[in-house]
C-alpha cells in the first residue's frame, strides 16, 4: 500500500482567494496544486460536452466509455481488492450511474482529495465538473436543469463519490437537497430564478437550521424574521454551516410567529443581501474540503417573495429536507467505510509478521467478514430508505432515522477497524484510513444526532 503524497501542516484557517486556480476556493493560505490546474482545461471540455446530453443517463455512459477507453490505453484497471459486487439489485440505469460516479471519484476526486484535507482547499471546480454530469441536481426536475432521478438512484451516485472524498461528497449532498427544497416547495417563478444555476453549480446553496443554542432541539431556534412591507428583516444567527461564506444561496428558517415548531418560516436568502454577514472559518477535525461558518443576520433584508412554502411552513420543509440528508450522510459514511475496507484488504493482504501476511491470520478474516457484513446490511437499509422516500410511504421517517443511525454508525466503526488493521501507519497522515475515519465522525452528529434517531424510532415503535 502506497503512501500519500507529504504534505506541510496546514495553516490557522482564513478566508482568502485561490492564486493559481480560476476555481478552487482555499481557506487557508496555501495555492491550489499544479496538478489540478493542468486538469482543468481538458475537465472544463469534457463537462461542456456532458451538459449537452438531455438524459444524465447518456452522460454517465458516456462518461463511463471515456475514462474505460483511458484506463485501457494507460494500460490500467480500476478493480477492487475485495470481491464484494456493489451491483446486486441494481438496474441496468443505476449500475451506469454508480459507474460513471466511482469512475469520477476515482480520477478527478481521490487523487486530490489527500491535499484538500490537508490545505483546506474548497474544490469548487471539482464539484462544478461533478455538476456538468448531472450531480448538482439530482432529484431536482429536468426543466430546471435537474436529473429528475430518484433517491435510490442518488444514494448510489453519492455513495460511489464519497469512495473518494467524504468531505467533499457530503457538500455536494448539501448542496442538492437545498435544491430539492425549493424544486418541491418553491413557486414557479423561485425555481426558474434559482435552479438552473443551482444544477450546472454556478450557484452553491447552503442549509441553515442549527443555532448556537438549538442543535437537536431545532424547533427552539431563535432568529427572527419580522415583515416590514414588502421585505423580511431576519436577525439572529446560524452555527455550523457547511458552505458559510462561500454558498452563493443559503436556505434559512426564522421565527415569524410564535413558539413551537409552527411558529417557523423557511426563506430563500441570496449572499448579497444586505445584513447578512459570516463568523470566521471554523477549525475542523474533519470535513475540511469544505468551508464551514457560522451566517449571521443583523436586520437582513430579503423580499416577502423569497419565503419557501407558505408562513408557517418552515420546520415542515427543514424535516421533511433532513429525511433526505439522513439518507444522504449514511451513504456517504458507506462509501468512506467501504474504500477503507478495500484499504485493509490490501494492506493485510501484503504486510507479513510472524512468517504469514496478516489475511492469513484467523482474527482478522473474521473481522473483514464484519466489515462486509455490516456494511451489506447498512446499505441495504439506506436504499430500502431511498425507495419509501420516494413512494411517500407513511413509515418514511422511521426508516430514514433507522438508516442513518445505522449506516454511520457502521461506516465509523469499519474506517476505525480499518485503522486498526494498519497499525502504526494507520495513525499517520500519509495512509488514508485516519482522513476518512476524521471525515465520517460527524455524521453521528449532523442531520440529527444519532441518539435523536433513536428518540425518532422508538417515538413512532411505541406510538408515543
Amino acid at each position: 500500500l502506497l503512501p500519500h503524497h507529504t504534505t506541510a501542516p496546514s495553516p490557522k484557517i482564513h478566508v482568502v482567494p485561490a492564486t493559481q486556480h480560476k476555481h478552487i476556493h482555499t481557506y487557508s493560505n496555501s495555492p491550489a496544486t499544479k496538478e489540478g490546474g493542468s486538469q482543468k482545461g481538458n475537465q472544463g471540455r469534457r463537462g461542456k460536452r456532458m451538459l449537452q446530453s438531455v438524459r444524465m443517463l447518456r452522460r454517465a455512459q458516456g462518461y463511463a466509455r471515456r475514462v474505460a477507453a483511458a484506463a485501457r490505453r494507460a494500460g490500467s484497471s480500476r478493480h477492487m481488492t475485495t470481491n464484494i459486487d456493489y451491483t446486486v439489485g441494481l438496474t441496468e440505469e443505476q449500475i451506469a450511474f454508480q459507474e460513471a460516479a466511482l469512475d469520477f471519484s476515482t480520477n478527478e476526486i481521490l487523487p486530490l482529495a489527500h491535499k484538500w484535507d490537508a490545505e483546506k482547499i474548497f474544490p469548487t471546480d471539482v464539484l462544478k465538473q461533478a455538476a456538468a454530469l448531472g450531480f448538482g441536481g439530482v432529484y431536482v426536475k429536468e426543466d430546471v436543469g435537474g436529473s429528475g432521478l430518484g433517491r435510490k438512484d442518488a444514494a448510489i451516485i453519492f455513495e460511489a463519490l464519497a469512495r473518494g472524498c467524504v468531505s467533499t461528497t457530503a457538500y455536494l449532498t448539501i448542496h442538492n437537497m437545498c435544491a430539492w427544497m425549493i424544486d418541491e416547495f418553491g413557486n414557479e417563478e423561485q425555481r426558474q430564478e434559482y435552479l438552473p444555476s443551482l444544477c450546472t453549480m454556478d450557484s452553491f446553496a447552503s442549509y441553515c437550521l442549527t443555532e448556537p443554542g438549538s442543535g437537536s432541539d431545532a424547533a427552539s431556534l431563535s432568529t427572527k424574521a419580522e415583515l416590514k412591507g414588502d421585505y423580511y428583516y431576519l436577525t439572529g444567527e446560524k452555527a455550523f454551516i457547511s458552505g458559510g461564506g462561500f454558498s452563493d444561496i443559503y436556505v434559512i428558517m426564522a421565527r415569524t410567529g410564535g413558539a413551537g415548531p409552527k411558529g417557523v418560516s423557511c426563506f430563500i436568502v441570496p449572499k448579497d443581501s444586505p445584513g447578512l454577514s459570516f463568523g470566521g472559518q471554523l477549525d475542523k477535525l474533519g470535513w475540511n474540503s469544505q468551508p464551514t461558518a457560522p451566517v449571521i443576520m443583523e436586520e437582513c433584508k430579503v423580499p416577502k417573495r423569497n419565503m419557501l412554502g407558505n408562513e408557517g411552513e418552515g420546520f415542515k420543509i427543514a424535516m421533511k429536507g433532513l429525511d433526505g440528508g439522513r439518507i444522504n450522510i449514511g451513504t456517504t459514511s458507506l462509501g468512506g467505510a467501504a474504500h477503507c475496507l478495500e484499504l485493509a484488504a490490501e494492506h493485510i493482504g501484503s504486510r507479513k509478521q510472524f512468517g504469514n501476511t496478516l489475511d492469513q491470520f484467523q482474527y482478522l478474516r473474521f473481522k473483514i467478514a464484519d466489515m462486509a457484513t455490516d456494511l451489506t446490511a447498512a446499505r441495504l437499509m439506506v436504499l430500502t430508505a431511498a425507495e419509501l422516500l420516494d413512494e411517500k410511504h407513511p413509515a418514511t421517517t422511521m426508516h430514514c432515522a433507522m438508516a442513518k443511525r445505522f449506516a454511520t454508525d457502521v461506516g465509523f466503526d469499519v474506517c476505525n477497524a480499518a485503522l486498526q488493521m494498519h497499525g502504526g501507519y494507520g495513525y499517520i497522515k500519509e495512509y488514508a484510513p485516519e482522513r476518512y475515519l476524521r471525515d465520517v465522525r460527524v455524521h453521528q452528529i449532523l442531520e440529527g444526532t444519532n441518539e435523536i434517531m433513536r428518540h425518532i424510532i422508538s417515538r413512532t415503535v411505541l406510538g408515543a
